[in-house]
């Protein structure tokens, strides 16, 4: 798209034209690992969207948005349906005494004292 485009040609202020084409390149400026940990994050019932926010800084439409983008529609009509019925997708929803964004009974690896079999 020209730049002459991106200006309205009676203000002479930048278009909304340019201010969407702005926001869709920087709020998707993430790599191809990133975007499918955003979207594993998405998917598991337990990770509240602001945990989603707290570390990749998107919002629960930014989400939506990315899902929309890198699922097929099928998919991305699942995962609404399963996020419309999830309680624990929204801290609103949640019950009152979790206040964290994983289990207490995770440990990091360098700590994880079960052996694997």
């Amino acid at each position: 798209m020209a730049t002459t485009e991106l200006i309205c040609e009676y203000s002479g202020l930048p278009s909304l034209k340019s201010y969407e084409e702005k926001v869709i390149n920087e709020s998707f400026s993430y790599t191809d690992d990133e975007i499918n940990r955003i979207i594993e994050m998405a998917w598991e019932d337990r990770t509240p969207f602001e945990a989603i926010e707290f570390q990749f800084g998107l919002k629960e439409s930014e989400i939506k948005e990315l899902m929309k983008k890198n699922l097929k529609f099928s998919s991305y009509k699942r995962w609404r349906i399963r996020v419309e019925n999830c309680n624990t997708k929204h801290a609103k929803k949640r019950v009152d005494g979790v206040n964290r964004f994983k289990s207490n009974l995770q440990r990091s690896i360098t700590f994880n004292k079960i052996s694997k079999r």
